[in-house]
């Protein structure tokens, strides 16, 4: 029987300005799932004129960041002089590797009339051997993303491939990561392709070997059962997964390393500025103390 290793109820987590998340790795009963290490719900929001998301320039080692949208549209800045707005369907991939400071904030013409918001941020750690590489920038539309249909479902595989259709994001490990789309009463079978599963239930209710999970949840698999998911409603899930770790990575901040000293001297390079600037932007984060 199928059932989850481990079922995980998300933290709500101020990121500041009252913007809320729903935290949902790393948690008490599983710090990962493949190279994902922090998962992040935000939304659905409604912003009025005048609001918006704002989290001001701060740094990250070690990490790529996954950014992906199902509802309304993010400004991301960052030390490479990279400027680019999010949409639904898209993926900003950013590589932190040996180190990068990004921005991420409502565009003007959104925070003027008013905006919805809605989506998910993950952070993938970096294999050791690829720890400092040269931070980079990726950012891929929705015509760019393969999908695969099922009876009732729709997966677009953001991440990874799934059954030969396969994503043009640039990938360090190997790694799965999709989301899917159930009207009611659709069906989606998940074959054991990776050692690390795991299914976040954004919206919606689903089913699994006779057993209902609502949404705000993620559902860890660990074994190598095929999955059967059912949606008892219309439902929105993304599918998570890869190879394990190799090895333990310490997470203080925005930082991620297998080495701690390493980490220490990314929290002087911030306090000292050699991050670099993010060019239109004046504010910062200060390092947690």
């Amino acid at each position: 029987m199928a059932v989850p290793d481990f079922v995980i109820a998300p933290r709500t987590r101020d990121l500041g300005d009252g913007f809320m998340v729903k935290r949902v790795l790393p948690a008490a009963e599983r710090r990962t799932v493949g190279p994902f290490v922090f998962f992040d719900h935000f939304g659905p929001l409604t912003l009025k004129p005048g609001k918006g998301m704002d989290v001001r320039p701060h740094p990250h080692i070690g990490l790529s960041t996954l950014s992906y949208l199902f509802d309304g549209e993010i400004l991301h800045r960052d030390s490479l002089g990279t400027v680019r707005i999010i949409r639904p369907g898209e993926v900003n991939w950013m590589t932190a590797g040996k180190g990068i400071a990004h921005s991420e904030r409502t565009p003007d013409g959104a925070r003027r009339a008013g905006s919805s918001l809605h989506g998910i941020q993950s952070w993938l750690a970096l294999p050791e051997k690829d720890q400092e590489v040269a931070p980079s920038f990726v950012h891929c539309g929705t015509s760019d993303l393969p999908t695969v249909n099922a009876p009732g479902a729709r997966l677009r595989v953001i991440a990874g491939d799934f059954h030969g259709a396969q994503s043009p994001v640039p990938m360090f490990s190997e790694t799965f990561y999709g989301d899917l789309a159930m009207d009611a009463g659709g069906r989606f079978t998940l074959p054991p392709i990776h050692e690390e599963r795991a299914i976040y239930i954004a919206a919606g209710t689903i089913g699994i070997d006779g057993t209902t999970f609502e949404a705000g949840h993620m559902l860890v698999f660990l074994k190598d059962d095929t999955l059967t998911i059912e949606a008892t409603k219309a439902s929105r899930l993304i599918l998570l997964g890869g190879a394990p770790l190799d090895g333990p990575r310490h997470i203080w901040w925005n930082f991620v390393s297998s080495s701690k000293d390493r980490i220490e001297q990314a929290k002087t390079d911030w306090k000292e500025g050699k991050f670099g600037s993010v060019p239109g932007e004046t504010e910062f984060i200060p390092l947690a103390e």
